[in-house]
């Protein structure tokens, strides 16, 4: 992409005049990609388990087994995935994630029994971990800093993008009982991935770390040519100079930095205890038990309620994150998918007391609607975006995978034992209990988590070793370069 003549090279670090260039549409490109592939095994599964259930014939807890195993290799492979972002570098991360969605959806696609799928579910599982690390970490570190909060956003709206590809394709195929194609078409994309990838420019910050420095001065001309690179290359050897090339694991758990992994932590766990991946896996199930009568009808509910929603209202986020900042977005969402859940367990309760079934379906797919239009505005990207700005240099790589990490350990929980807690207690009880952690969380954002939009990622580690951080309430930092 030519850059505008009115943009001339300057003595900043970032791009504080804005612009594109092709190397940097390629990064987004390879984000975009890998979000999307992370997304589509997501919700493939939804449209997926009736066939899977009907040809192996499916225990309850076999269910919850093929369809929660996913998240168990996401979280191992959000554990590799970190020491293979500082070890090999975001860009050769990304390959490796490219080729597990191959092979695991290969697998898939071919199993001719339980453990082969739960295996090629597994093997997809690493290679959204390893994504999950290397997408968002690769954009925050590439994305200009005015635009940093849009760049990792769009991580997340091609998630929400696969999420609604995934069920278009459930849609198409659900008549003909073709859940082994619902599986394997994500080895397409893999492949485009793989493509992408290979011309893609490395992180400059990663490349100085391991002091390849004309590297990263090459790289930072391509991806921001009306930057002056040895500018950009100072501050980013400034802030890097008294690291070691490799922290050890032990880095990440320092008291320095114990405030910001409690709420990169905390934000992984609150993303997932409210329900998202609940109502996401499950979500042909909850409209069948809201009234939704016939497989159409459920697999229909759930593309355009869920998948098309969650599309557009990210859109929101990537519109206001850079604008709003984090910590409004963040409260808003909260407060609206507290709501919607709350309205959700009471339409339950009214089906469990015998109550009119299609007001309360009704009720049910509008609810979800509104819980869906606010995690997609919110926790969706914002939490992502936090958890890639938070930590220093020297740690970013592994105390993101660790946060990922426990992010997925939270999904399996969830997921594996949803229709558990559901017989259990009843889907009145379960979503009530999702609606309470959403006001829990609220509270703890107001009080612990300061906003970081608009701060360059070296004053957001300055923030962190300052005697004392900001007010939570602090706005974003005007003017502040990348």
């Amino acid at each position: 992409m030519r850059v505008p003549q009115a943009v001339a090279r300057t003595a900043t670090t970032d791009d504080d005049a804005g612009g594109w260039s092709a190397a940097l549409l390629v990064v987004l490109a390879c984000v975009v990609l890998a979000g999307a592939l992370f997304g589509y095994d997501q919700g493939v599964i939804s449209g997926a388990l009736t066939g899977v259930q009907r040809e192996f014939a499916l225990s309850p807890l076999a269910v919850e087994v093929v369809t929660s195993w996913v998240t168990l290799g996401a979280l191992a492979g959000s554990l590799a995935g970190g020491e293979l972002a500082d070890r090999l570098g975001r860009r050769r991360a990304l390959l490796v994630a490219a080729a597990l969605f191959a092979t695991g959806a290969a697998t898939e696609a071919a199993a001719p029994g339980v453990a082969v799928l739960v295996a090629g579910r597994l093997i997809v599982g690493f290679g959204v971990g390893v994504a999950a690390v290397a997408a968002p970490l690769y954009a925050s570190e590439m994305a200009p800093a005015r635009q940093r909060g849009r760049f990792v956003s769009c991580y997340q709206l091609a998630i929400t993008i696969g999420i609604f590809l995934s069920y278009l394709v459930d849609q198409a195929l659900s008549a003909g009982g073709g859940w082994r194609l619902m599986l394997g078409v994500s080895a397409v994309p893999a492949l485009l991935l793989l493509v992408a990838v290979v011309p893609a420019v490395e992180s400059p910050r990663w490349l100085v770390r391991k002091g390849r420095r004309a590297e990263a001065r090459a790289a930072i001309v391509r991806a921001r040519p009306w930057v002056d690179p040895d500018t950009r290359l100072a501050s980013i050897e400034a802030s890097l100079r008294d690291e070691p090339q490799d922290a050890a694991w032990a880095e990440v758990f320092a008291p320095a930095w114990r405030r910001p992994l409690v709420i990169g932590l905390g934000l992984a766990i609150l993303q997932q205890v409210t329900g998202i991946n609940a109502i996401i896996y499950y979500a042909d199930r909850i409209f069948a038990a809201a009234g939704f009568a016939t497989e159409h009808a459920q697999t229909q509910a759930t593309t355009w309620a869920i998948g098309a929603v969650n599309v557009a209202a990210t859109l929101i986020a990537i519109a206001f994150i850079d604008r709003l900042g984090r910590r409004p977005l963040l409260l808003a969402g909260l407060a609206g998918m507290g709501a919607s859940l709350a309205a959700v367990g009471i339409a339950f309760h009214t089906i469990d007391s015998g109550g009119a079934s299609v007001f309360a379906g009704t009720v049910t797919l509008v609810a979800l609607v509104a819980f869906i239009v606010s995690f997609a505005f919110s926790l969706g990207p914002v939490v992502w975006t936090v958890i890639n700005e938070i930590f220093p240099g020297r740690v970013r790589g592994r105390a993101v995978a660790v946060a990922t990490a426990v992010n997925w350990g939270a999904a399996f929980v969830v997921s594996e034992f949803f229709l558990t807690l559901v017989d259990a207690v009843g889907e009145s009880a379960t979503f009530g209990l999702f609606a309470f952690f959403c006001a829990a969380g609220g509270l703890w954002i107001w009080r612990q988590v300061p906003e970081t939009g608009g701060r360059s990622l070296e004053q957001i580690q300055a923030m962190w070793q300052a005697n004392g951080a900001p007010p939570a309430s602090a706005g974003p930092a005007a003017g502040a370069a990348g």
